[in-house]
């Protein structure tokens, strides 16, 4: 079974406003809604693939209730856990303006709540395979994705995790199969700039020295590097298309990297599906889908 994890999903209310102008009211020359969240967005590109998830996490009140239906609308089967105050977060995404939103902050989780997801992850055994994306919420303990690891230590159990700089370093002593650093939290963790391949692949096999299996690497139109487990580094250059849509592109790359593996268990082979999948999702104005997929995949590939 494959399962993802989203602490703080949220509905993403996308919006165009052309001639946008501050301080007046604007109209809206198209809108969207969707929902987000990083876990939920690599369920939505495994359900595109033909990969059914199990998508985990908390929601909250009537925006928490509009996650769940339009989630089972994509065929995405869910357990989260309900939270009983609040609702949860509605994120305003302006596409007239790039980079432009407002997110929301999402509902407190108590403890008791935390318990529920962990004995829920408690049944994952062997051959399962598990996404942690994204960060953690103010109300919930920070050392949140350490305890899932050591509480999967052992038990054979594959998991991806797609976090920033100190949610990843922690992680590594877990050996977690994926990470996805992107270039630039790449450097920042150890102190340089890295705007080349070439430059990415000594700091990428120093977090292998740490504990990460797999490490995979992307560098937006520079392309992605991959060093693997079986010792070999991979490299490619961004496949040609033209952007539209940078949310959800790494999360994409997570999800076509680990369908890819699934399939084959063939790095180089799920190195590609990943860039496929990324770059298809950039190119396209929603979340890739699998013709979209295949289309890229055939100019990585070469084929």
């Amino acid at each position: 079974m494959i399962y993802t994890v989203t602490f703080n999903p949220s509905l993403d209310y996308i919006v165009s406003v052309d001639h946008f102008r501050l301080g007046y009211t604007n109209r809206t020359d198209s809108e969207l809604i969707l929902p987000g969240g990083k876990g939920i967005n690599v369920s939505i590109v495994l359900k595109n693939l033909g990969i059914s998830s199990t998508a985990l996490g908390f929601v909250a009140g009537f925006s928490g209730e509009e996650i769940v239906r339009r989630l089972e609308e994509f065929g995405i089967q869910d357990e989260f856990i309900r939270i009983e105050d609040g609702f949860s977060r509605i994120n305003l995404k302006l596409k007239s303006i790039d980079g432009t939103e407002i997110n929301g902050q999402g509902p407190v989780i108590g403890e008791e709540k935390v318990r529920q997801l962990m004995d829920r992850l408690d049944r994952l055994e062997e051959g399962d395979v598990l996404f942690l994306s994204g960060s953690i919420p103010a109300s919930m303990p920070d050392d949140a994705y350490q305890k899932i690891m050591a509480l999967l230590e052992g038990r054979g159990v594959r998991i991806a995790v797609d976090a920033t700089r100190e949610l990843l370093l922690k992680v590594l002593p877990y050996r977690p199969f994926l990470i996805k650093p992107n270039n630039h939290e790449l450097g920042e963790i150890f102190g340089t700039e890295l705007t080349t391949r070439e430059s990415v692949v000594p700091y990428a096999k120093k977090l292998q020295a740490q504990g990460a299996q797999n490490v995979l690497v992307s560098m937006a139109g520079e392309g992605a590097v991959l060093a693997a487990a079986d010792g070999n580094i991979y490299e490619a250059p961004a496949p040609k298309g033209v952007l539209k849509n940078g949310v959800g592109a790494g999360d994409s790359m997570v999800a076509g990297f680990m369908a890819g593996y699934m399939e084959k268990q063939d790095y180089e082979y799920a190195f590609h599906m990943g860039i496929a999948a990324g770059s298809a999702s950039a190119f396209s104005e929603n979340l890739a889908t699998r013709e979209e997929v295949e289309e890229v995949y055939r100019q990585v590939a070469g084929k």
